[in-house]
């Protein structure tokens, strides 16, 4: 395989996290989460980020995570799933490895992070939050390499097809 990184992109519930960890452990390297690494580095969780910065602030650490990160190989990279509104966060994905964006339904999105509270942009009310998300974001996972609708796959399929595309795409 001759990429660098596979970085994972879509909406929060699509399962960036569950199958980049199976995709890391299946390729024998590191899981990397950008909220995660945001938290590090300012010693605050995201929805502490969100209420007490607001999401300007909260964006600006995401691109400089996302740029940091993307300097490594050898890595699964699950960004935030308004990682790619940012122009310079979509081209560092697009330079630093194969991007997969995770697509779903937003009624399976409902239904895997209705219990979740620790999602701000999903604060109100959820079916309309995330209906409106999604039409939102429809468009700005057009540049992945390719794109995975996780909605009634298993982890395992889905880490297969990422798999196998990378393998016959290099």
């Amino acid at each position: 395989m001759n990429y660098r990184n596979m970085i994972l992109i879509g909406m929060m519930g699509t399962g960036k996290s569950t199958v980049g960890q199976a995709l890391a452990a299946r390729l024998g390297w590191r899981f990397v989460d950008t909220d995660a690494v945001i938290e590090e580095r300012t010693g605050k969780t995201i929805p502490e980020l969100f209420a007490e910065n607001g999401e300007t602030f909260f964006r600006e650490a995401e691109k400089e995570a996302v740029a940091a990160v993307l300097k490594e190989s050898g890595q699964v990279v699950a960004t935030g799933g308004g990682a790619v509104l940012r122009e310079e966060n979509r081209r560092a994905m697009s330079e630093g490895g194969l991007v997969v964006a995770l697509l779903c339904s937003p009624e399976r999105i409902i239904e895997r992070v209705r219990t979740d509270t620790n999602r701000p942009l999903l604060q109100g009310n959820l079916e309309e939050r995330v209906h409106t998300l999604a039409e939102n974001r429809r468009e700005a996972y057009t540049f992945a390499d390719l794109a995975v609708d996780t909605s009634d796959l298993d982890v395992e399929s889905i880490a297969g097809k990422i798999l196998k595309h990378a393998k016959d795409a290099s």
